[in-house]
């Protein structure tokens, strides 16, 4: 089976403490959002600590169009994913003219040529690079990415894919939009971008996080859940409080599907790497899977230190396994995202 020879993940240089980015939000939203004195203790309430942001926090208090921030996100998504692709490619020991394929995952800004060809064209890839750019997964991208990797490494054993995951969401932000999800939008939202490289059977080394099996489920009549309502201004954020329901409705009985399967249960996984959508999403996983102890910590910690970076958190909660060390055993990769839907990746660890 295919594995996960490297991680890698862009701390941006303009990382901001939640009570500054509170601050701001409260001064940009409280002279035309009067729900904002009321609602500002969602900030508090997150347990986001510290977000990862692509830009000053200056610059999302100043007037600025969809244009304008589309450019910064083709240019910034270009230069991070090089920086994160150039420092995957050395963890794992590749040569870059050896990579066959590139996945990029994001959600969050618009480009044709998609950022792909953008990055083998300044990395001077092989020019025969195969192309899957993947668009409008949310939260969902990173696992589902993950998914869609293995499978290419799979399908050709001598594989060497590079997967990216780009989601620049604080570039979004609507300044004009004073409505209450934009508002509990800017208390979680950060940016992110993650690479990983993933080897084909041919590649095998003693040391590996191998891939066994991927599911994805689209839940019927649920599609405004969460989303983006695309606007002239640019992309509006649409999530529901329903998600916590959704988790506590489905995310067990689609476990033990999922797991089955392979004729495992969730006792058998010791790896737990999860999308932080939020606090009360964990706590949703919490109650409704029942795992003894803190099986959730090192995603908690990466949300407590960067924020949701939509597509791109699990990656680096992934990041975070693999540099700190992964339980021997089973690991299970989980997001869930727009349409809504979730996907799940299971992982074995020598």
């Amino acid at each position: 089976m295919p594995f996960i020879a490297s991680a890698a993940k862009i701390d941006f240089p303009y990382k901001t403490a939640q009570e500054t980015a509170k601050q701001q939000a409260l001064e940009m939203f409280s002279e035309n959002f009067p729900e904002a004195n009321r609602l500002i203790f969602a900030f508090d309430n997150t347990e986001i600590k510290y977000r990862n942001f692509c830009k000053p926090l200056s610059f999302y208090s100043t007037p600025n169009t969809f244009e304008e921030r589309n450019k910064e996100y083709i240019q910034l998504s270009l230069d991070y994913s090089v920086q994160a692709a150039q420092d995957c490619i050395t963890k794992s020991g590749v040569d870059k003219d050896d990579i066959t394929d590139l996945v990029f995952v994001s959600t969050t800004g618009l480009a044709t040529p998609s950022i792909d060809g953008l990055i083998i064209n300044k990395m001077r890839l092989n020019p025969h690079v195969n192309r899957s750019p993947l668009w409008g997964l949310g939260c969902g991208g990173g696992v589902s990415g993950m998914a869609k990797a293995n499978t290419i490494a799979i399908a050709n054993p001598d594989a060497i894919v590079l997967l990216v995951c780009v989601e620049l969401c604080s570039l979004t932000l609507i300044r004009s939009d004073y409505s209450k999800s934009n508002f509990i939008g800017s208390s979680l939202f950060s940016d992110g971008i993650a690479a990983c490289i993933i080897k084909g059977d041919n590649h095998a080394s003693d040391k590996q996080v191998k891939y066994v099996a991927s599911s994805s489920k689209l839940y019927y009549d649920s599609l405004d859940v969460m989303g983006w309502d695309f606007q002239d201004s640019g992309f509006k954020v649409l999530f529901s409080k329903d998600i916590p329901a959704f988790i506590h409705e489905h995310i067990r009985d689609d476990i033990d599907e999922f797991l089955a399967k392979h004729e495992l249960k969730i006792s058998n996984i010791n790896n737990f790497i999860f999308h932080p959508g939020g606090k009360k999403v964990l706590d949703a996983y919490e109650a409704t899977l029942g795992v003894r102890g803190d099986f959730l910590k090192i995603t908690r910690e990466v949300m407590n230190d960067y924020g949701n970076m939509s597509s791109a958190t699990v990656l680096y909660v992934l990041e975070k396994f693999m540099r700190e060390g992964f339980q021997p055993g089973y690991g299970l990769m989980l997001s869930m995202g727009p349409g809504f839907s979730s996907e799940m990746v299971l992982l074995r660890v020598n």
